[in-house]
């Protein structure tokens, strides 16, 4: 099976084809030639997996699938949410990001928080949505040197490390996208 993975992101494509089986092959927009940038304008997590999905299946013909996530902060109303990746400014800066989320919490106790992935499925016509959370709380400093994004200031519940010193394996199972990824693939499995 192949399916579009509508990202250009190669952190995320490499932490996703970790996870799947071998039977099913990514593509990624660049290797079906969408070089735009393809807009995330809805106003939630669900809403931009959708759009990007939809994009690629209307204009590209493909079956895909695309995911949104966004690292929701309790004492913060759930920002950056949505946001999370132009949190500090369009440049989307995982340093920036962090460093304004850190000085956005440096008064505060409650540093609960969770990130949260969708991934929307587009296939043979039907559109599927899977849902990961993965709850924790705020670093006061940022830790580890691996994964991406907020990862080294997010320590999932139970675990005394950051995502950003965990390994993939470990990472990949307990993550938000790992989890929706892991809905993704038994759907899979099921169809097949």
């Amino acid at each position: 099976m192949q399916l579009v993975f509508a990202s250009n992101n190669k952190n995320k494509i490499l932490e996703i084809q970790s996870i799947l089986p071998e039977s099913i092959k990514i593509l990624s927009l660049e290797d079906i030639g969408c070089l735009e940038e393809i807009p995330e304008t809805a106003d939630t997590i669900e809403g931009n997996a959708i759009l990007k999905a939809n994009y690629v299946t209307h204009k590209y013909g493909y079956d895909c699938f695309a995911d949104d996530t966004g690292l929701e902060v309790a004492v913060l109303n759930g920002e950056p949410g949505v946001y999370s990746a132009r949190y500090a400014g369009e440049q989307r800066n995982a340093e920036d990001n962090m460093d304004k989320l850190l000085n956005a919490l440096s008064d505060k106790n409650n540093r609960n928080a969770q990130f949260k992935t969708v991934i929307a499925l587009n296939i043979k016509g039907k559109q599927e949505l899977f849902t990961g959370i993965a709850k924790g709380e705020i670093t006061l400093e940022k830790i580890g040197n691996k994964g991406f994004g907020y990862d080294p200031i997010f320590q999932p519940i139970g675990y005394n490390e950051t995502f950003a010193e965990l390994s993939l394996e470990i990472k990949n199972e307990i993550s938000h996208r790992g989890i929706a990824t892991q809905q993704l693939i038994n759907f899979l499995r099921k169809r097949s």
